[in-house]
């Protein structure tokens, strides 16, 4: 190491320096904001103002809401459970491994379409009636996690 190497530590350095103070501080005078004009003066226009012209938030439909209470399920149906073998503890994450699903999101609920014939050990966020059904009628077992 030497002079030239040296470096001020990362995150020390801030650049929200004084504006209006004077030529010497190099960014007296108009302070960085140059000549007249609506943006050098106070109170410049907000953030998605266009001119008067009728904004892009409001030209643009809206249509019903969104429920931020709502959760995204991965739904898995019990044919494709066929691809483990017998006595396998299937999981969310061996799930994943093998590209049944990608990205579980909210969690992962098994439904009873198409038929399985394979005893295995599910464990995933939620079973439809019938998949359940259809598990423990081989001597599986469908935990809730």
């Amino acid at each position: 190491m030497d002079l030239s190497n040296l470096r001020p530590a990362k995150g020390s350095k801030h650049s929200n320096f004084r504006r209006g103070r004077g030529h010497g501080s190099g960014n007296g005078k108009t302070a960085g904001k140059g000549h007249k004009g609506q943006k050098a003066r106070s109170g410049a226009p907000r953030p998605g103002f266009e001119g008067g012209q009728m904004p892009l938030y409001r030209r643009i439909p809206k249509r019903g809401f969104t429920n931020r209470n709502s959760k995204d399920i991965v739904a898995v149906n019990v044919d494709v459970l066929e691809v483990f073998d017998n006595d396998t503890v299937v999981t969310i994450e061996l799930l994943k491994e093998r590209k049944i699903i990608k990205n579980p999101r909210d969690g992962v609920k098994i439904l009873g379409n198409g038929d399985l014939t394979k005893k295995l050990t599910v464990q995933v966020n939620a079973f439809s009636a019938g998949a359940k059904e259809k598990i423990e009628a081989l001597g599986g077992k469908a935990e809730v996690v």
